[in-house]
């Protein structure tokens, strides 16, 4: 009688025994893309696979997952789940991930399918192909789970366009413009590594418990469902930059810099992660100050110490980025308050309560440096004359976010740098955003910044409201002030209809 074959002895069949070397073609032809960086790889078979599914049980799996998502989605539409979210404001923070992270995953999606089909190691393949069909299940999970708001709240209407578009999801899709456009170690190291490793939990994590929070059980479920991939995906991240080190010495350079650059571009991203934490969650989960030094200045502190044994050391920069957890997600939203009238969503006046505990997480720096602010926004926005600023705002050639980050050490100095090159000044919000120009300035010369666009009247016309309709943006209906809206309107009448309905 044959003897069964072993799990790992399947794997191996399904997946690496596939493979072959050409012999009509030279394998640096079929494969030109992993090696134009400099990166040395002189054995392919030390990969370690992460994910270990072969494609039949990657399926059963997945399925099995599906069928639980769309049970509780179902169930969500059939009984009005929207009427028990905590506050329409909510909705605001589902806008921005809609319009803001979902495409990414989209991306991300065709991204790794490029890499599984042009980078040689049969291992990398798999890798690859297996996070590209997550990647598409996340991007269709959450254009589903998010579907059912769009048909009662304003500004999900249209979001691929947005992302295309708008000027603060420019920064998101920068970022990834910016990662698939690089050689494919690069890309891995961005994403999986960077980004999925490193910086992940402060996007998912806070996100999907903030949903919880806040009513929406249709959210924190696809949350849960994409939390197994994430668990690979981050094991894909630290399986390529180990399998990187290990190959050559000569890689350890190029790495550190990868590393360096994609910290400081995915911790600029996350300003809006920090924002969404702190200000548009009406049920508060932790501040974006807790969450960093969990996740980064914990973990990430732990992560760099096993690294160091490779000659790798912390990013550069991250003791500013540190430095900044007091304050870059007030600055943000201050910057959000005033630019709203250009945006997808509502901002609003925070009440009492609301700037208490935001003291209460800060207090080297909200009551100092926000809350006077704050106060003097509310007063006007109650003699009907809430602030909108009208101005452009200059951008940072790199990250593609306005000017409004402050010095290091100074939160009353906005930070300004710039660079010569080619006889143009080039202008950034930061050091690290720079430093990242600097390294290689034709790259960033071609960015598409939206400010310039406008002036350049590329967008639609040189008016706001012509700019909003090129956006597909509906004025006084999806941006503005929260308080007169349409939506606060509507989400009084289904309270008040509640109230009466209990009475009764």
């Amino acid at each position: 009688m044959a003897k069964k074959i072993g799990l790992k002895r399947k794997y191996e069949l399904m997946t690496r025994d596939l493979a072959w070397d050409t012999t009509y073609q030279d394998m640096d032809d079929v494969y030109p893309y992993d090696s134009f960086e400099g990166i040395k790889v002189h054995n392919w078979d030390d990969w370690e696979d992460p994910f270990r599914l072969t494609m039949d049980a990657y399926w059963k799996f997945q399925a099995e997952k599906e069928r639980k998502l769309y049970a509780v989605i179902d169930s969500f539409a059939q009984n009005n789940g929207q009427l028990g979210i905590s506050d329409a404001r909510y909705l605001s923070a589902i806008k921005l991930f809609l319009t803001g992270v979902s495409p990414l995953e989209y991306q991300a999606h065709r991204h790794f399918a490029h890499l599984g089909r042009n980078i040689r190691g049969t291992g990398a393949q798999v890798a690859a192909q297996m996070q590209s069909l997550d990647e598409l299940r996340h991007a269709q999970t959450q254009i589903h789970t998010i579907s059912h708001h769009n048909k009662y709240f304003d500004g999900l209407h249209d979001f691929t366009h947005m992302h295309d578009r708008v000027w603060y999801l420019s920064v998101p899709k920068s970022f990834f413009d910016d990662a698939v456009s690089a050689g494919p170690f690069e890309f891995f190291t961005a994403i999986s590594f960077s980004f999925e490793y490193v910086l992940t939990n402060l996007l998912f994590v806070p996100f999907m418990s903030g949903a919880a929070f806040n009513g929406d059980l249709a959210t924190v479920t696809f949350g849960f469902s994409a939390q197994s991939d994430e668990s690979r995906h981050m094991t894909l991240g630290l399986e390529v930059i180990k399998f990187l080190l290990e190959q050559d010495e000569a890689n350890v350079p190029i790495v550190q810099h990868w590393i360096d650059k994609w910290f400081w571009r995915g911790h600029r991203l996350l300003g809006l992660v920090g924002m969404m934490m702190d200000y548009m969650l009406p049920k508060k989960t932790m501040s974006w100050g807790e969450a960093w030094e969990m996740y980064f200045e914990e973990q990430g502190g732990a992560l760099f110490d096993d690294l160091a044994r490779y000659g790798i050391r912390p990013p550069m920069h991250a003791d500013i980025a540190t430095n900044e957890k007091d304050r870059i997600s007030h600055e943000v939203w201050s910057t959000f308050y005033q630019y709203t009238h250009a945006a997808g969503f509502h901002t609003w006046d925070i009440d009492d309560e609301h700037k208490d505990w935001l003291s209460e997480k800060y207090p080297d720096t909200f009551d100092k440096f926000y809350r006077p602010r704050y106060d003097m926004w509310k007063d006007a926005a109650a003699e009907g004359k809430r602030f909108y600023n009208m101005a452009l705002p200059q951008l940072c050639q790199t990250c593609q976010i306005p000017m409004l980050f402050t010095e290091p050490d100074d939160p009353t100095t906005t930070c300004f740098r710039n660079s010569e090159y080619n006889g143009d000044t080039f202008h950034f919000c930061s050091d690290g955003c720079k430093y990242i120009f600097d390294h290689e300035p034709e790259k960033y010369i071609q960015s598409w910044l939206p400010v310039h666009q406008i002036f350049q009247g590329n967008c639609g016309g040189a008016e706001i409201p012509d700019v909003l309709a090129w956006y597909h943006l509906n004025m006084g209906v999806d941006n503005m002030a929260y308080e007169g809206s349409p939506e606060e309107a509507l989400w009084n009448e289904w309270m008040a209809a509640r109230r009466v309905g209990a009475q009764v």
